[in-house]
Order: structure tokens, then C-alpha cells, then sequence
């Protein structure tokens, strides 16, 4: 059995309810729980909890430390391709956006990663677009060869793929993949995603098993917070969460949680999450899923990523750029519009989200950041606030 068939049976109505009627003995009794069921992980997101939040953040903090340490990993994302068939409305990348477009060439992404190696990063996130024409499982597999040898990490967050296309690129040295569902909501997710592959809510469902059964070792999931309901939303990544560990064992599993950000389209989110409700919900996967990884980026303010740190979080982004050759200027020779997968000719006006004509002309970015520290500051900050920045994944480089 497919995690779908075991979404399609989840009882989220009954779940929902739950949370919204918990009472604070319901939450202390799921505290006091050695391991949390999902109905706990239920009580833990309810508004009763949220009254707890100073308790639940000093139980997530010692977890936390107990588990990992104090330590924090860093990467980096290195966009390849910002080209894309799919039309996402929530995405900078949408096939139908008038945005500026390029696909790296391979010596333009070793350029990207040698930058990024000069800051002090040796665990890299390979993120594209969705564009067979563009990028192809060919290309990725090149991209991956090429870096292996200098960066002991190199995860994937692309359009999914079949197990044997995933094979070669897992040889060529990628060792993790990144796909998040957007949205768990299945009326929500189809009127979300109008035209491409993407529309296929049960395939991408999917992906991380087809991901696993290639041979990556670590898997991350996530929803996009502001398309449906965070409660909901989260209930679906912790129930897809508990089959993976129990179904991918041998993988490490790693779980985001990003808000939706500014983006060309100008889509405005559907639903809202506070930043008082963001850490709550940090502190409740923390809760229930002590060993898995919890990832931050650049998509929060400095200040909230500082006060998250301690709660839980164990992997961050810094110094990050969505756009493909953000940290070298590299592509802006190749720059040009698509409509349905055609180069077209740039216009004067393409969007207010692509560079005016100049010099400085640059490939459009996912969505805009907000913690624009470069990765150099963020690493203070984490020596300040008495943790380990770690730029390197030792256990990568142990196992070969």
C-alpha cells in the first residue's frame, strides 16, 4: 500500500475536530505520552496548546539538544533552471509568467558552487523548474557528477521522476530529494495547479517513495503554508511522515516549513499562519517526531529565524538566492522569455519582476527572500547565540 491509499482513509475531519475541542488536559496528556500518535500531534496544534507555547518551547529546546545536539547544519540552494511547464499560481516559475528565464550550463554551475564553496559550504540543494526540454535527467545527473567530489552532500528539489531515471543521478553521487506537496487538500491543489505534469496530486504524492526505492538516503517533505488550512496541512505532512518512516526506515527524513512569500503572479495567499502559530508549530513535529530533521530557510525574517533556532530546527539556509546564477551572475548571457516551452525575444517589459535592460539583467527568482543575511553573518549569529554552525555532513562523508 501507497502512502495515497493511506491518505485517502486518514480521518482529517475527526482529526480537525479534535484540535479545535482539545482542552488543556487533553494537551497534557499528550505530553506526558512516550510516543505521540497523530490524535496527540492533534492536541499539540490546537489552540489550547498555543496558551502552553513558553512550556511546549522549553520541552522542543531539550528534546532538541538531547537529539542533535547544539549544532546546526547550513546549505545552500543552487537553482539551475527556472524554467517550467507547469502552471503553479502560487509560483514565480509558472509556464505562463512573463518572467526572464535560463538554464545554467554545467560550467555555470560550478561556478555557482565554487562561490558557495568559498563561503564555507559543502551541503547543497539542486533546485529546478519542471521542464524536460531544460532539464533533463541527463543534465542532472552531469550537474551532480560534476560536484560530488567537492561538496559530501547534494540533494535534489525538482520535478519528480520515475525510480530508473531517479537511479542515475543517486550513481552520480545525489544522496537526497526534496519535494514538497504544496498542498494536501485535493480540491485545493487541483485548482491550484491549471495546466502540466504537476496537476497529478497522486504522483507527486508518491515521489519520495519512488525516491527511496532509486536509493536516495534522505527524503524531505513539506507542505506550503497559505494555500489550506495549517492544521490541516500539517496533520497530512506528520501522517505522511509516520509511513515514510515506517516504509523508508533506511532514510533519513527531513521535514520544511515554509510560508509562501512574494513572488511574480502576485498570488496572494489563501490562508494565513502567524508567526506565534509558526512556532508552534515547530515545537509540535519537534514533539512528536524527536530524531527528524527540521528545516528553516531564508523564507522568515532574521529575528523570527533566530528565536526558531533553539526551538527545534536543526537545518537552515543562508546567503540564499532563488534565481538561477544569484551568487555569480552566471546565464545573464543567455537570458530570454518561453510561452509554452518556445525561446522568445526579450521585451523592454517583460514583468515588473524581471531586471530592467542593463548590465545588471538577471534571471527571475522563485519567490523573494527575507533573511538576506549573507551565510557568513548567520554563522555568527549561531556562534552568538551558542551553537555550532556546521557546514559540512559528516555522516555523508563517512558513508562513501
Amino acid at each position: 500500500m501507497s502512502f495515497v491509499a493511506e491518505f485517502n482513509s486518514l480521518p482529517l475531519d475527526v482529526l480537525l475536530r479534535r484540535s479545535s475541542a482539545a482542552t488543556p488536559a487533553d494537551v497534557q496528556a499528550s505530553l506526558e505520552r512516550s510516543s505521540l500518535a497523530l490524535p496527540d500531534f492533534a492536541n499539540l496544534l490546537s489552540p489550547a496548546a498555543s496558551e502552553r507555547l513558553e512550556s511546549l518551547g522549553r520541552r522542543s529546546q531539550a528534546l532538541t539538544r538531547q537529539r542533535f545536539g547544539k549544532v546546526i547544519r547550513l546549505f545552500a540552494p543552487l537553482y539551475l533552471s527556472n524554467e517550467c511547464i507547469n502552471n503553479c499560481k502560487y509560483c514565480g516559475f509558472s509556464r505562463d509568467n512573463p518572467i526572464l528565464r535560463v538554464t545554467l550550463a554545467l560550467d555555470e554551475v560550478q561556478r555557482e558552487a565554487q562561490a558557495l564553496k568559498e563561503q564555507g559550504f559543502r551541503n547543497l540543494l539542486l533546485v529546478a523548474g519542471e521542464h524536460p526540454k531544460f532539464v533533463s535527467n541527463g543534465y542532472l545527473t552531469a550537474c551532480v557528477r560534476a560536484l560530488h567530489a567537492e561538496f559530501p552532500s547534494v540533494s535534489l528539489e525538482v520535478g519528480p521522476m520515475e525510480t530508473g531515471d531517479y537511479r542515475p543521478i543517486v550513481q552520480a553521487g545525489a544522496d537526497g530529494l526534496v519535494v514538497y506537496q504544496e498542498t494536501y487538500d485535493p480540491a485545493v491543489y487541483a485548482d491550484l495547479h491549471t495546466a502540466g505534469p504537476k496537476r497529478n496530486f497522486a504522483w507527486r504524492m508518491e515521489t519520495p517513495e519512488r525516491a527511496y526505492a532509486a536509493g536516495f538516503r534522505r527524503l524531505g517533505i513539506g507542505a506550503l503554508y497559505g494555500l489550506g488550512d495549517w492544521r490541516r496541512e500539517a496533520l497530512c505532512v506528520a501522517a505522511h511522515a509516520r509511513y515514510l518512516l515506517r516504509n523508508c526506515w533506511k532514510a533519513q527524513l527531513t521535514i520544511s516549513l515554509p510560508r509562501l512569500r512574494p513572488c511574480a503572479g502576485e498570488f496572494a495567499p489563501l490562508t494565513h499562519m502567524t508567526d506565534r502559530e509558526l512556532v508552534q508549530l515547530v515545537c509540535a513535529f519537534r514533539l512528536a517526531f524527536p530524531d527528524v530533521g527540521l528545516v528553516l530557510s531564508t523564507r522568515e525574517t532574521p529575528n523570527l529565524r533566530d528565536g526558531l533556532m533553539p526551538l527545534g530546527i536543526t537545518l537552515m539556509s543562508a546567503g540564499s538566492h532563488t534565481e538561477p546564477g544569484g551568487y555569480t551572475g552566471a546565464g545573464r548571457n543567455h537570458l530570454h522569455r518561453t510561452e509554452r516551452g518556445r525561446i522568445v525575444e526579450l521585451s523592454a517589459s517583460a514583468s515588473e519582476w524581471a531586471a530592467p535592460e542593463s548590465d545588471a539583467v538577471a534571471a527571475t527568482g522563485q519567490f523573494a527572500i527575507a533573511d538576506e543575511r549573507s551565510a557568513g553573518a548567520v554563522a555568527d549569529c549561531i556562534r552568538r547565540l551558542g551553537y555550532e554552525p556546521v557546514w559540512k555532513d559528516w555522516d555523508a562523508a563517512l558513508g562513501g
